[in-house]
């Protein structure tokens, strides 16, 4: 597809190339004699910032749920797999997964959830992870995460993202095809993977199955557990009783040794493969039994350089001969975007109209405030007022009035929406802790520090919004 003209040559991301100029239409997404999209072309059109027609997003979506709601709350695999953590909307950086961990076409992949929220381009994510689930339906597999919920892409940015890209039916759709994603999968017999971890109320794997996915996750319970419990964060699992309730997330569970292990044994399991929490290096092998054992849980975070702020490396796991190999990834150079998705002018209107007021302002200073103002100036203004027409001198006087009342609304506005200071310092909508100063971005012998005080700042991020 022909891309769009550069006669400028004067963008901010030069090394991309060009977006192509129109969008994506069924008949070009759809291969020949077969009724499957076209992934790999996909992929690149995606990747060139391209745009698919309505149409065909909603023939990937609807496909894509089709196959969801044929699979079980578990999926049972073997491997070799590549196991994938979260996404959460780098989109640049799932590519760069895919041509670490192999071909789709000859690869085994298990997503576990979290695709959306934070990054930019949580919709290409999807898009391209529903046509390749739709050509590979028993090697591709994609769990569901906290993220995939309404309450959350609301409360974040995948909701405005794809209502800015299409529309709300579309999102709407997209919803519904969350709710039919799969709880968790079995690797071997052995490995049991999911979003978040365990639960009280979860006994045997059979208590899964048991799930009504179809719909919302609940605020408690066994599902929300699934999806939101965390692994307590000490080197041997230690934890006053078997579950606690878990403040960071303001909801579900933090499980430790005991609970792990009673777990693993009912259900004659090796270890807990999960993801849901930012890693320094992409992966944190909880070794609760001993370091010459299996850790008894194993955290995966696939989101390199998280909120463009943490500094983290990404990984992956393959799983193969019940042993595993990690592959750590960097970030990879995305498109540049505007705060809030804003085109150009409309980013910029507040600025101009800050600066323009301000200048006006300075300008049309009553007399008795500019003290700068020179008694000779002041006569000459007067005559020329007295020379001018009646008419001319109520316009102009008008003109300055309006102009005045201008300026005044414009800073009460200010005060009252912090418009300018929004604008300035939030790049991401309520997605991320913070730039990072220019100091801390060259002292890389400082990176563990920076992470954690990064988590410590988007902390709040964290916690699960409250039902209102």
């Amino acid at each position: 597809m022909e891309p769009l003209k550069d006669p400028l040559n004067d963008r901010v991301v030069s090394q991309l190339p060009l977006p192509p100029q129109r969008s994506l239409p069924m008949d070009m997404l759809i291969k020949p004699f077969s009724n499957l999209p076209c992934w790999k072309f996909l992929k690149d059109h995606l990747s060139q910032e391209g745009k698919l027609s309505k149409s065909s997003v909603i023939f990937l979506i609807s496909q894509a749920r089709f196959l969801f709601e044929t699979e079980s709350n578990i999926i049972e695999l073997f491997d070799p797999v590549v196991i994938v953590g979260d996404l959460h909307g780098q989109f640049y950086d799932l590519l760069k997964i895919l041509e670490v961990g192999g071909n789709p076409e000859n690869t085994k992949y298990i997503f576990l959830g979290d695709y959306v929220d934070r990054g930019h381009f949580s919709l290409e994510i999807i898009l391209l992870l529903y046509a390749i689930k739709i050509n590979f339906p028993h090697t591709f597999y994609l769990l569901r995460g906290n993220h995939e919920t309404r309450q959350m892409t609301s409360h974040f940015n995948f909701r405005k993202e794809v209502v800015y890209k299409y529309d709300l039916e579309t999102y709407e759709i997209i919803m519904e095809s969350f709710d039919a994603m799969p709880l968790a999968c079995v690797v071997n017999g052995k490995f049991f993977g999911v979003h978040g971890g365990i639960s009280g109320q979860l006994g045997v794997l059979n208590d899964i199955k048991n799930i009504n996915r179809f719909n919302e996750p609940p605020h408690d319970g066994l599902f929300c557990d699934l999806l939101w419990s965390d692994p307590v964060d000490s080197q041997v699992g230690d934890l006053s009783e078997k579950f606690v309730y878990n403040e960071t997330r303001s909801c579900s569970c933090v499980y430790g040794l005991k609970a792990a292990r009673s777990f693993l044994k009912n259900n004659a399991l090796t270890s807990i493969i999960r993801a849901h929490e930012v890693q320094m290096d992409g992966y944190k092998m909880h070794m609760w039994d001993g370091v010459h054992k299996f850790p008894t849980v194993l955290t995966i975070f696939s989101a390199p350089n998280y909120c463009g702020t943490y500094k983290n490396k990404g990984a992956i796991l393959r799983l193969e001969d019940s042993t595993i190999d990690i592959k750590q990834i960097d970030r990879s150079t995305e498109p540049f975007v505007l705060p809030h998705q804003l085109d150009v002018f409309t980013w910029s209107v507040p600025f101009i109209i800050e600066k323009t007021l301000s200048f006006l302002n300075t300008i049309l200073l009553p007399n008795n405030e500019n003290e700068d103002q020179l008694p000779e100036e002041n006569e000459l203004i007067e005559n020329m007022f007295e020379e001018m027409h009646d008419h001319r001198k109520a316009v102009l006087v008008s003109k300055i009035r309006s102009a005045s009342k201008m300026t005044k609304m414009v800073e009460e506005f200010k005060e009252k929406h912090l418009l300018t200071k929004h604008l300035r310092n939030n790049s991401e909508e309520n997605t991320g802790p913070g730039e990072m100063t220019d100091e801390e971005e060259h002292e890389i012998e400082r990176s563990l520090k920076i992470f954690y005080r990064r988590k410590a700042k988007d902390i709040v991020n964290e916690k699960r919004p409250q039902p209102k």
